[in-house]
């Protein structure tokens, strides 16, 4: 009998410029795919990862973990896809990765968000710039929480189907280092379990019409962690 093989995911990363820095998204979602039965959470074969620093803490990273590393800046359509058939991805994590996407199927392309997206997402919206701008607005009462979002990728930045927001507690001492390591607590959790939901059809990304997209998963699950906005 032959057996069924798993989906295969290519890893778009930026990371840092400097060797070991960056990349503990990547990191965990390849840890995760690894071994077997339950400690194996993610149900996937991590085929590549993609950075646009040479030698940064995502090479660093891949290298220790033995995945094809790429070093590229995709900007169109083409560039993209050709990175895909390289390596024969059918599914696609951007994990820290800051440049515009486009060329990949919506329903297969997901992106991690450090805050609550979309409203503290966009061009420039990256790492210590959204925890700074989250503590801002709590600071003014606007906001109680910050949040941990996972969206399927459209080419406007942090603007697809949310497939799940976790909330975040924010402290009124909080500085944008402690928010970052409670945020990044979260997002460890969650990348390779929402990953996983979705490459195994638990999670779906619908086109209802042409570029308008919603959002399939268990009732439970759109209660809890999907804006009603995206419920399909």
């Amino acid at each position: 009998m032959e057996q069924e093989q798993s989906p295969k995911i290519l890893v778009f990363a930026s990371g840092e410029k400097e060797p070991n820095k960056g990349g503990s998204g990547f990191e965990v979602l390849v840890k995760a795919s690894r071994g077997t039965g339950a400690s194996r959470p993610l149900k996937a074969e991590i085929v590549g990862v993609v950075s646009n620093h040479a030698q940064g803490g995502v090479y660093s990273k891949a290298q220790r973990l033995d995945v094809p590393f790429f070093h590229a800046c995709p900007k169109t359509a083409t560039e993209y896809q050709e990175l895909a058939q390289r390596v024969g991805a059918d599914w696609f994590m951007l994990s820290g990765w800051l440049k515009r996407v486009v060329g990949l199927p919506v329903r297969r392309t997901l992106n991690i968000h450090p805050g609550p997206a979309p409203e503290f997402g966009g061009p420039g919206l990256y790492g210590h710039f959204v925890r700074e701008a989250v503590l801002a607005a709590f600071k003014k009462g606007e906001i109680e929480f910050s949040a941990v979002t996972m969206h399927f990728v459209t080419p406007e930045y942090d603007q697809g189907p949310i497939c799940l927001k976790q909330l975040v507690p924010i402290q009124v001492d909080d500085t944008p280092e402690t928010l970052a390591k409670r945020v990044n607590g979260v997002e460890h959790q969650v990348q390779p379990m929402v990953t996983n939901m979705v490459v195994t059809g638990e999670i779906e990304c619908v086109e209802v019409a042409p570029q308008q997209f919603r959002v399939k998963a268990p009732p439970y699950w759109l209660r809890n962690f999907v804006p009603e906005q995206w419920w399909y």
